[in-house]
């Protein structure tokens, strides 16, 4: 019949699901890719096409990662679309923001178009993509971000560089208000990070150049006067620093608009992990202290920090076959992050199940206003994750769907393994 088009319906059977931070039993029903009910129990009837059996699993909004790279165009050695998206959904995402460290970068309305019709073509998750704040990510030449936010920017960021030069910043954020878009910033001052490449306590240890907390605490402390200043939404990209997290909790108290982010292995990893030369533990900003580790699972508790994102960061083999001393920065983390924070938060009490989700997928849906994430709710996309929160499993290397195999968590014996992903209703990841 013209213009009649057959609707899937599927329910997802068996679930446990979060309601008031208590895992209940229900059953979900998804209709033309989105949620239709979440109910005690489903029955089925001859018009559902298909009925998961989701085995007592835990049924999570699909999660949400502001911050992946994925090198395509230009690197794809290291990671292409594909492969970084299947990765993202063989961690329990559905959302990703791709920063912008390509080749061309998304810093003119034609790039950043090509780099949006890629990641629609060959994502098998949502893709968020970042444009840049300068051309080609470098120097003081601003892009036309009126122009870069109508072709779909989802915010802006220089994301591996720090914006050195305090005008360019201060315009950039003048702009970026105006059109009410985030400034998303690798906080780093060039000149205050001395070449180095792990905090003081590791580089004595292993003879290797240091990075100063100063490099980033600085550079935060520059930003957020210049928040003040344009009241720009500024977000800080991956705090490592105790000084960095006092800064925001001030900036957050004196009402300027400032979010920040943590990765996983600033949460779960000090500079006391590294004993010996393993580039795996090399990334930018370094592992700093116990203390400021402590710190950032402080600040996330507090809500000073108000999500978690991985930074997943692949390299090729080569790139990290070397000393920490010339290896390339950065870990992958999307296949791991939720197992681990899991295991090392919730399971042992420090975290709750549900300030675990909110950081992986409300918190960040709701701070850069992405509707359709971040929640399981009646008429929201059927955006999901199932995850096996009562079995053991271990992190292997022949697991990951990412080329980058850099993790320091590979052999990790782990619980909230990933069953299943659902985006718009449609598997797009199943173990």
């Amino acid at each position: 019949m013209k213009g009649f088009r057959h609707i899937m319906k599927r329910v997802i059977a068996n679930s446990r699901v979060l309601e008031a931070d208590k895992l209940v039993k229900r059953d979900i029903l998804i209709e033309d890719g989105q949620i239709q009910a979440i109910e005690p129990e489903i029955k089925v009837d001859d018009t559902i096409n298909e009925v998961i059996d989701a085995k007592n699993n835990f049924v999570s909004p699909g999660l949400v990662d502001v911050h992946v790279h994925y090198r395509q165009p230009g690197q794809e050695d290291k990671e292409t679309i594909k492969t970084g998206s299947q990765a993202a959904a063989h961690g329990g995402f559905t959302t990703v923001g791709a920063m912008p460290n390509l080749t061309p970068a998304p810093d003119s309305v034609d790039h950043f178009n090509a780099i949006k019709k890629l990641n629609q073509q060959d994502g098998v998750v949502h893709i968020k993509q970042y444009a840049t704040i300068t051309t080609n990510r470098e120097d003081d030449e601003l892009v036309d971000f009126a122009a870069l936010k109508q072709a779909g920017a989802f915010a802006f960021s220089n994301d591996g560089n720090g914006i050195q030069k305090s005008s360019t910043m201060y315009e950039a954020m003048q702009q970026a208000a105006k059109l009410d878009m985030a400034i998303v910033e690798h906080v780093q001052d060039d000149a205050l990070s001395y070449g180095g490449v792990l905090n003081d306590g590791a580089a004595n240890r292993l003879h290797l150049k240091a990075m100063p907390w100063v490099s980033e605490t600085a550079q935060a402390a520059r930003d957020i006067v210049l928040a003040e200043a344009t009241g720009v939404h500024y977000h800080i990209c991956h705090a490592s620093s105790k000084h960095t997290v006092e800064l925001i909790r001030a900036a957050k108290k004196a009402g300027i608009n400032v979010t920040a982010e943590v990765t996983p292995h600033h949460l779960l990893l000090s500079d006391d992990a590294i004993t010996t030369d393993n580039s795996n533990y090399k990334m930018n900003p370094p592992l700093r202290g116990e203390d400021d580790r402590q710190a950032l699972i402080e600040g996330l508790l507090d809500g000073t920090i108000d999500m978690i994102a991985t930074d997943h960061a692949p390299h090729t083999k080569a790139d990290k076959d070397k000393s920490i001393a010339s290896a390339a920065f950065g870990i992958t983390g999307s296949e791991t992050a939720f197992d681990m924070l899991y295991t090392k938060f919730v399971k042992t009490g420090r975290f709750t199940l549900a300030q675990l989700i909110n950081w992986m997928a409300k918190k960040p849906a709701s701070v850069f206003k992405m509707a359709a994430a971040g929640s399981l709710e009646v008429g929201k996309p059927a955006d999901i994750a199932v995850f096996d929160l009562d079995h053991a499993h271990t992190i292997q290397e022949s697991d990951y769907l990412s080329k980058g195999k850099n993790s320091p968590f590979t052999g990790q014996t782990v619980y909230g393994e990933t069953v299943m992903t659902l985006v718009d209703g449609k598997i797009v990841y199943q173990k």
